[in-house]
């Protein structure tokens, strides 16, 4: 990158982190925990939640500004460290994951226009999936006009949709009832939520949904203003994030019962805030949703292009993903995601698949990157890559690698093993393009231990297939 590419400030930075993690997830998060877990279970969850997800944010700080050459973070972390066949896999992964949660946005802000107009149903409707493919498309060219200009947008728009969020704190901490939120405060009235153990498991996968989108700057650090910035910008957007997200939870189980969180519509927060203030409340959450939902399509259909050309740029990806428009916009990269998208969005009329299933699917993606990035800051500490004298900072930076390595294996048991399988259902088809890139190179496709890699996610791929053709299995 030359410095006239480098062009986006701290406050860019930082609106693309918060832009990416606050999306459709937090509007509908009283109810998705409340489906999960007690008031006691949720503070639980959110304690490690917490200490995982910093532990995550200072491990993508730690990189960006130990390995300051490693650009496109959660890519290049796994295959410098692991070889190039894993770091291709977390390119194919982070890929996935981003635009398929763009799938699931999409019939979500539709589903929430359906409030209003009935047309659109669950978002899943053939006028919705129409709209949605416009939405689509008018991104697209905008996108191609500038990444400088997009990333504007996305500043303004993350702005504009952290207003209501703020309003809803301010009015449900006053209306917050301790009696409510203590009522069966473990869970044990329903036991259909099980034990707290369980109950902590099970709501891990939700919170890893909203906070996907955390490593945003990472991702773009080769169009950073000040390298610096870039692991600024995690932490920062990180914390803000962190607060808002545990007030929203928490207050919700203060204004309403665990069974009736359970059983309100998504998005669940319109429902709260009508609970206290009327019919204007539900309206008010609505409107955000729709704000940030366009926001969050925004940023993350950058990031699905940004990491198709940035591994095309080191030759992990077929070399026509490298193609820059006049606008330094990776074009073809961004033609491919998003003519996936709306090869999925059509696909969603036939399989009506819902916001929480692709979201699940989506999540479950993005669970591996994550731990390949965190294992490979255990290695550049363990080996003290970078720290020379600073004995005390490495065994810091190893402590906090270590705990980000057992979050994020501790994320992939939490999924379970339907989504395990999904993932290499969706993983295999990559290796096409991993041959082709190394066929570019006249250099052998997999070396003895990434075969056997590949062998293990085919099995598991072909086991997912049958399981979807026999029932056992599904989306």
């Amino acid at each position: 990158m030359t410095q006239a590419t480098r062009t986006l400030k701290l406050r860019a930075l930082v609106a693309l982190v918060v832009g990416s993690m606050i999306g459709g997830g937090i509007f509908s998060l009283p109810q998705n925990m409340a489906a999960s877990a007690s008031a006691g279970a949720v503070l639980i969850g959110w304690v490690i939640t917490a200490i995982g997800m910093l532990t995550l944010a200072f491990v993508f700080q730690t990189l960006a500004n130990r390995k300051p050459d490693l650009d496109s973070g959660i890519y290049a972390y796994a295959k410098a460290g692991f070889g190039d066949y894993m770091g291709f896999s977390s390119a194919w992964g982070y890929w996935i994951s981003a635009w398929l949660g763009n799938v699931s946005y999409f019939v979500l802000l539709f589903s929430t226009l359906g409030y209003f107009f009935p047309i659109f149903g669950e978002g899943n409707t053939p006028i919705a999936i129409a709209c949605a493919s416009l939405l689509l498309w008018s991104i697209h060219f905008l996108i191609l006009n500038g990444i400088k200009e997009a990333a504007f947008i996305n500043l303004v728009t993350t702005v504009a949709k952290i207003v209501p969020l703020v309003l809803f704190v301010i009015i449900t901490l006053f209306a917050f009832d301790a009696d409510i939120f203590f009522t069966d405060f473990w869970g044990k009235g329903n036991l259909e939520l099980g034990s707290v153990m369980d109950q902590v498991r099970n709501m891990m996968l939700v919170t890893v949904w909203v906070f996907i989108g955390i490593e945003g700057a990472s991702i773009y650090s080769a169009r950073a203003e000040k390298r610096s910035d870039v692991g600024k910008a995690t932490v920062i957007g990180f914390l803000g994030v962190l607060l808002l997200l545990v007030l929203v939870n928490v207050l919700s189980m203060g204004i309403m019962q665990q069974p009736e969180l359970t059983a309100l519509q998504n998005p669940s927060m319109a429902g709260v805030l009508e609970q206290v203030v009327g019919r204007w409340g539900s309206i008010l959450i609505s409107v955000g949703l729709v704000v940030s939902l366009v926001g969050g399509l925004l940023a993350w259909t950058l990031l699905c292009a940004e990491i198709l050309f940035a591994g095309a740029r080191d030759h992990t990806m077929p070399n026509f993903l490298k193609k820059e428009n006049r606008n330094q916009v990776p074009s073809n990269a961004l033609w491919v995601s998003n003519g996936l998208i709306q090869i999925f969005l059509i696909v969603t009329l036939f399989s009506e698949s819902t916001y929480l299933s692709l979201f699940y699917l989506a999540t479950s993606m993005i669970l591996l990157p994550y731990f390949w990035s965190a294992a490979y800051a255990v290695l550049v500490s363990w080996r003290g890559e970078t720290y020379e004298s600073q004995r005390r900072q490495r065994n810091k930076d190893l402590l906090i690698a270590l705990i980000a390595v057992l979050y994020s294996a501790w994320l992939v048991y939490a999924g379970g093993v339907q989504y395990i399988l999904l993932s290499a259902l969706l993983y295999a088809p990559g290796a096409l393009f991993f041959a082709q890139a190394k066929r570019e190179q006249n250099r052998p496709v997999f070396r003895p231990l990434e075969k056997l890699i590949f062998a293990v996610v085919l099995a598991g791929a072909a086991f997912a297939a049958y399981g979807l053709y026999t029932g056992y299995l599904s989306l």
